[in-house]
């Protein structure tokens, strides 16, 4: 058994993927919400061996006290400071970051983009960012700019990708509107709700990416699809990360395909929000 920590996780797609990825490889394994509310994490973490999981998925608000709770982490969890992933194994609990392969994994299998020579602007500096920010990084990206509304989360994204090929520039949010970048990724909570995101001028050639999942499609993609750019939303990030956690579990390779069409599906019957 695996499942989700998070509070709130009731709209979470996470148990959907999983568990159509069990059934079309005929296993014997359930993915189940796990409501934890604050305060309460390390508790919920010491009950997961006890109640036979075999892991877990972390999401917000947990995931950086779940890197500081585990002793074991991943390289990307140690240099990110959060955990998405545990594994629960006969030595104890690990704590995995898939957030960062995963989105590699989405630009360059789904978007068809190779971040190395180019460039790249993120708007945001939270948990998505920064994962996005170390898999441009190490892929040898040439140069990224990253634009908040807050320096000093920024400049926390900085240190943690220090020593890798890029260049990272900080701007404030109200600049980035302003750059000219090969990708552009929107990692801010800004368009759930159907408002406008402010963005730089959008061209053909440019790869824009909304991480956002609802709406399916989001101003910004609506607008960059409308100048000629390439447009995409956050369920490639989603799957990929997922399929990455489920390998981890259970060392298999995860039905993708499988995965997509639940969660499409299921994107699809949900009711309009706004």
């Amino acid at each position: 058994m695996v499942g989700i920590i998070g509070w709130p996780v009731q709209e979470s797609l996470s148990p959907l993927i999983h568990n159509a990825a069990f059934a079309a490889l005929g296993m014997d394994w359930a993915y189940v919400p796990l409501p934890v509310a604050p305060g309460d994490l390390e508790t919920a973490l010491s009950g997961l061996p006890a109640m036979g999981f075999a892991g877990a998925n972390v999401t917000m608000p947990h995931k950086t006290d779940a890197a500081r709770l585990v002793d074991d982490l991943s390289e990307d969890a140690e240099r990110l400071r959060a955990v998405n992933t545990l594994v629960v194994g006969p030595g104890g609990m690990a704590g995995h970051n898939t957030d960062a392969p995963g989105f590699d994994r989405f630009l360059r299998r789904d978007a068809g983009f190779d971040p190395e020579g180019r460039s790249a602007l993120i708007f945001g500096a939270g948990g998505a960012a920064r994962a996005c920010a170390l898999a441009l990084a190490r892929d040898g990206l040439r140069d990224l700019t990253v634009a908040a509304r807050d320096p000093t989360r920024a400049e926390t994204l900085r240190a943690m990708i220090e020593g890798l090929p890029s260049g990272v520039r900080v701007v404030s949010f109200e600049e980035g509107t302003t750059v000219d970048a090969d990708l552009v990724v929107n990692a801010t909570p800004l368009g759930a709700a159907g408002e406008t995101v402010p963005h730089p001028p959008l061209r053909p050639g440019m790869l824009v990416v909304d991480l956002l999942y609802r709406p399916s499609v989001t101003p910004l993609q609506a607008a960059a699809k409308a100048a000629g750019a390439s447009a995409f939303g956050g369920l490639g990030l989603l799957l990929h990360q997922a399929a990455l956690s489920f390998e981890l579990w259970t060392g298999l390779e995860p039905p993708l395909p499988v995965m997509s069409t639940a969660a499409l599906a299921e994107l699809a019957e949900a009711k309009p929000t706004g």
